[in-house]
C-alpha cells in the first residue's frame, strides 16, 4: 500500500503519532526540547505529544502552552503539573537555573501572559522572578522596585494599553529588555496593536519586542541570553 507519509520508523529524530510528527531532536539542535502549542489541538493530542516528548527527555520538563481547561485536565492525567494562570502544563523536572530573568508586568490583567513568560523561563533553564502591577499609571510603584531591576540579567516587560512601560524601564536600566505587548485595552488598543506599535517605536535603547501576547517567545529568548552569558 502506498502512502505519502515519510517512513519515520528508522528516524529516531521524529515520532509519528499519525496526527503529528513530533520533533524529538530539537534539544540536541537548540538545547531546548520541543514545546507543545496547545491551541487548536484536542486534549488527547496535547496529552499524547507531552507523553511522547517526556519519554524522550525524562530528565527535564516538557512544556505545553495555550491550553484549554479540558487540555489541562488531559495533561494532568498523564502526570503533568498544571499551571492554571499561565494556561500551561509541564511534565518532568524543571532544570537548575542559570541567570535571573525579571518578568515585570504592568497590571493584573497582564497576569496570564506574564505567567506564561515566567514558566517558559523556568522550563528553559533560568530563574524567573516576577515583579507585578508596576504600570506607568502609578509610576511610584515602579520606582519603589527600581533597585530590584538591576539584580536581573534580562528583563521581560509585559504591558497592554499604550505599552509605555518598556520604554520607561529601558531608560532606567542597562539590562536587555524584551517587551511583550498584550491584548489588554479598550477599542482603540486594537487587541494589542497599539501597545505593539508603541513598543516598536520606543525611544529607549536596548528594547526588543516580541509579538502580541507572546510570553513564550520572550521567555525562550531571555533564558537563552542567560545560558549564553553563563561561564562555559
Amino acid at each position: 500500500m502506498s502512502t505519502d507519509r515519510p517512513d519515520d520508523s528508522r528516524d529516531k529524530k521524529v515520532a509519528d503519532l499519525g496526527f503529528a510528527r513530533v520533533d524529538l531532536d530539537r534539544a540536541a539542535r537548540t538545547g531546548d526540547p520541543e514545546v507543545v502549542y496547545g491551541a487548536g489541538k484536542t486534549p488527547e493530542q496535547v496529552a499524547s505529544i507531552l507523553a511522547t516528548l517526556h519519554e524522550r527527555h525524562p530528565d527535564r520538563a516538557v512544556l505545553a502552552t495555550r491550553l484549554s481547561a479540558e487540555a489541562m485536565d488531559a495533561a494532568a492525567a498523564v502526570g503533568a503539573e498544571v499551571h492554571a494562570v499561565a494556561h500551561a502544563a509541564t511534565l518532568g523536572p524543571i532544570p537548575s537555573p542559570h541567570g535571573r530573568v525579571g518578568i515585570v508586568s504592568a497590571g493584573t490583567s497582564d497576569a496570564t501572559v506574564a505567567a506564561e513568560a515566567a514558566l517558559t523561563v523556568s522550563v528553559h533553564g533560568a530563574e524567573a522572578i516576577e515583579i507585578r502591577d508596576v504600570g506607568v499609571a502609578g509610576l511610584h510603584r515602579l520606582l519603589a522596585v527600581r533597585e530590584r531591576l538591576d539584580e536581573m540579567d534580562v528583563l521581560i516587560v509585559v504591558a497592554g494599553m499604550e505599552g509605555a512601560l518598556p520604554s520607561v524601564i529601558g531608560g532606567l536600566v542597562g539590562t536587555p529588555v524584551i517587551a511583550v505587548p498584550t491584548s489588554v485595552g479598550y477599542g482603540a488598543a486594537f487587541g494589542g496593536l497599539a501597545a505593539l506599535l508603541g513598543m516598536l517605536n520606543s525611544c529607549a535603547p536596548g528594547v526588543t519586542v516580541v509579538n502580541i501576547d507572546n510570553g513564550y517567545g520572550a521567555g525562550v529568548a531571555a533564558a537563552r541570553i542567560c545560558r549564553l552569558g553563563a561561564p562555559r
